[in-house]
Order: structure tokens, then C-alpha cells, then sequence
């Protein structure tokens, strides 16, 4: 009899169909052979390793490391009496400019120095850096499809500027462009609800406002 990975034998039991007259030959499924299993000590820690044609190979325990010797395997597990839990909050140079809130801003403060608003600046798209009688100040430009379209993006300026409690100023220059300036007048510097309200205009919507690009058949 051919032999494999799945022995089936057949055991011929005798059962009396309703009738009482005909056997019935069931055959029945044997098993699947189980894994051959060898354990091993190494280090006073045993590891197991079961072979099926060396199929599955070694899904044993490795070896403990120095650190989970020293802690008696139970000091620092979750669930453990005197487990020692923490929960860490991002600081808020990890939380994106955008999803943080715009702040008082004292008149004895001192604007963001050019090398701080250089690295900011690269946080935000489209918006560059200008120097304006020794003020700096952040810029963006938009081209937008028409006039009608240059208003519409003022007026979603304005309902973000409004939310955040810090505004920009924004000029209708020609008929399809606009620009907004950012800077904290009352420090005649930037501070950092310029950056926050210009990240917080960069989420605006605007796929709908600019000129459509030609498509060539």
C-alpha cells in the first residue's frame, strides 16, 4: 500500500443497511500523523523543535536575553501587579503645524529670528519667505481661473483666519491672483501662529478655483 504525508486505511465495517440484507462497507479516515516532537535543554532552558519533512522547521523558544534574566521574567509585563505604565504625548514639535491652535502673543515677545523661520518655512507649501523694511514676513500667491474664483478663495481664507483668530492680508492684485501676507504686527516680526494659520490655509480647497489644463487627443 503507497504510503504519504496522509495514511488512509481502510477499515471495513460491517453495518446492515434498513433492510437487513446488504453490508454497507464505510471506509473511515485515520488521522493525520501527528508532528514528531524533540525537546532540547540548553542553558537550563528547554526549546522544541517538531519536524513534519523538516517542513515547519524550529518554532521553538529562543534563548532568554540578559535583560529578561535580570527582570525575573515578570516585572515589566503588562497585567503584572507592580507594573509600572506610562503614556507618552507627543511634544508639539511632533503634532503638525495645521492641528495645533494659534496663541496670545505678547508685545515684549520677540519675532521668530530668520533662521528658525527658514526651517518653519519649509513646512508649508507654496508660501516663501519676503524681508520688508527689516520684517519678515510669510507670502503665498495663488492663479486662479477667474474673478469670481479669486473671491471665493478670500472668502475661504477668511472663514479659516476667523476660526484661528489670526488673520492675514489678502489682495485681490488682477483679476485671476491673490496673495496673503502673514506676520504679527504687534511684535513687527513672525511668530508661530503665522506658520500655524498658513498651514491651516494650505488645507484649503482650491482644485476647483484654478485654470483646467488642456488635455491634447
Amino acid at each position: 500500500m503507497a504510503t504519504g504525508s496522509l495514511n488512509l486505511n481502510l477499515n471495513l465495517n460491517l453495518i446492515l443497511n434498513l433492510n437487513g440484507v446488504f453490508p454497507v462497507v464505510r471506509p473511515t479516515l485515520c488521522p493525520p500523523r501527528a508532528p514528531s516532537v524533540t525537546h532540547r535543554r540548553r542553558n537550563g532552558f528547554s526549546s522544541v523543535r517538531a519536524t513534519i519533512d523538516d517542513f515547519l522547521g524550529d518554532f521553538g523558544a529562543r534563548d532568554p536575553f540578559p535583560a529578561e534574566l535580570e527582570s525575573g521574567f515578570g516585572e515589566k509585563v503588562l497585567g503584572f501587579s507592580s507594573t509600572e505604565h506610562k503614556i507618552l504625548i507627543p511634544n508639539i514639535s511632533a503634532i503638525s503645524l495645521s492641528q495645533q491652535d494659534c496663541a496670545p502673543v505678547s508685545p515684549l515677545q520677540s519675532p521668530i529670528s530668520q533662521d528658525d523661520a527658514q526651517t518653519l518655512v519649509r513646512k508649508v507649501v507654496g508660501w516663501r519667505l519676503v524681508n520688508e523694511e527689516g520684517a519678515l514676513k510669510l507670502q503665498c500667491l495663488w492663479k486662479l481661473r477667474d474673478f469670481k474664483c479669486g473671491v471665493e478663495l478670500i472668502n475661504r481664507i477668511s472663514k479659516v483666519a476667523e476660526t484661528a483668530g489670526h488673520f492675514p492680508n489678502i489682495y485681490l492684485e488682477q483679476p485671476n491672483q491673490v496673495r496673503a501676507e502673514l506676520w504679527t504686527a504687534s511684535i513687527g516680526g513672525l511668530s508661530m501662529n503665522d506658520f500655524i494659520v498658513a498651514a491651516k490655509i494650505d488645507e484649503i480647497k482650491t482644485s476647483d478655483l484654478v485654470p483646467r489644463k488642456r488635455v491634447w487627443a
